[in-house]
Formats: structure tokens, C-alpha cells, sequence
């Protein structure tokens, strides 16, 4: 028993005696992250025959195209069109 009082006696004095190591945290600063510039985007909305709808859709899985990207090339093809009469 005296030797267990012996040893956390010392290890007090020990406590009392060190510095605590505190470790050194280094700090940077988030990077943002960049994204590929994208071209601004606006909500256009309209109704259309829901035939035509079931024909983007099924051109769309053969395809593997979004509706949203076949509206955009339908539509960018339709204005080439037009500017080329």
C-alpha cells in the first residue's frame, strides 16, 4: 500500500511540476471551390400537347438526353433557322 501512496504522490508532484504539452493546431483557410462557368439560367415554363411531351420523353431515353436539353437544342435550332432567312 505504501508503495501505490508512493507512486501517486510522485505522480502529483509530476503533474504539478510539468508544463502541459498542448499541441500546435495549424489553421488555414478554406479554398472556395471552382465550379466550370455556367451560363445564367431562367425559368421558362409552358404547356404543350402532352403527345408532344410523351415524344420528348421517349426521343429523350433513346437518346440520353435531359428535356431540358432537348428544349434547349430544339430551341436554339429553331432561331438558327429563323436568322438564316
Amino acid at each position: 500500500m505504501d508503495d501505490y501512496k508512493k507512486k501517486l504522490g510522485s505522480l502529483a508532484d509530476k503533474i504539478k511540476n510539468e508544463k502541459p504539452q498542448t499541441p500546435i493546431q495549424q489553421v488555414l483557410p478554406v479554398k472556395p471551390i471552382k465550379h466550370p462557368a455556367k451560363a445564367e439560367e431562367a425559368r421558362f415554363n409552358n404547356w404543350i400537347p402532352r403527345e408532344l411531351k410523351r415524344k420528348i420523353k421517349a426521343y429523350g431515353v433513346q437518346h440520353d438526353l435531359s428535356q431540358k436539353e432537348i428544349t434547349i437544342q430544339a430551341l436554339e435550332k429553331f432561331l438558327e433557322e429563323i436568322r438564316s432567312r
